[in-house]
């Protein structure tokens, strides 16, 4: 059994992105393995780097203390074999909020220069699109998406790293008629579902 860490990035409680969390907490539960949730939106929290805090990241001091919300974080992915973040695509990245926190989160002496944070077990994203997967490949926005994510956000910081896109969550209808998204919500549900059970 794992202990998994979600990190998840909507302003609503309702919708599309929070039903996929939702079936990938089950799915977690199914398979009797432990979590703990940053919902950072019900959270508040901040997104902005401090004066203070860019003065500790460029100047590389690894020994001067990070704020406490950033340290509570820090902790629960120490303890975590796993890190999950769920989030919709917005603007071909994620939410505002959530780069944020990597900007706060990702510190010196924790994330990079020193000893760090132990390597965890693996790194999933899980994000919601309006597009469909094709329509985000033949952009180019899934591949730099991707490659932004888990190259530069994960990196060598998980063992083994996972990009999934539940895309084509725009309502119409299929050649048949028949409306598309009912099909495909209930497919990419069960697909987090999945996931949550393989970790």
């Amino acid at each position: 059994m794992s202990h998994v860490h979600v990190v998840y990035t909507h302003p609503g409680n309702r919708g599309f992105t929070r039903e996929i969390l939702d079936a990938f907490l089950g799915g977690l539960e199914e398979a009797g393995h432990t979590y703990t949730v940053s919902d950072l939106y019900v959270m508040g929290f901040r997104s902005e780097l401090t004066a203070a805090e860019y003065e500790r990241e460029s100047g590389y001091r690894a020994d001067a203390p990070v704020p406490d919300d950033v340290a509570a974080e820090q902790a629960r992915l120490d303890a975590a074999d796993a890190w999950v973040f769920v989030y919709p695509v917005w603007w071909a990245d994620c939410p505002a909020r959530l780069k944020g926190w990597f900007d706060r989160v990702w510190t010196v002496g924790f994330a990079y220069k020193g000893p760090g944070a132990r390597v965890v077990d693996k790194a999933l994203v899980l994000c919601t699109a309006g597009y469909s997967i094709a329509e985000l490949e033949a952009s180019g926005c899934y591949q730099a998406m991707k490659t932004v994510m888990l190259t530069d956000r994960i990196g060598q910081r998980a063992r083994s790293s996972e990009f999934v896109v539940f895309g084509g969550s725009v309502p119409g209808k299929d050649a048949n008629g028949a409306e598309r998204w009912t099909v495909e919500r209930d497919r990419h549900l069960a697909h987090a579902a999945a996931l949550a059970r393989s970790i």
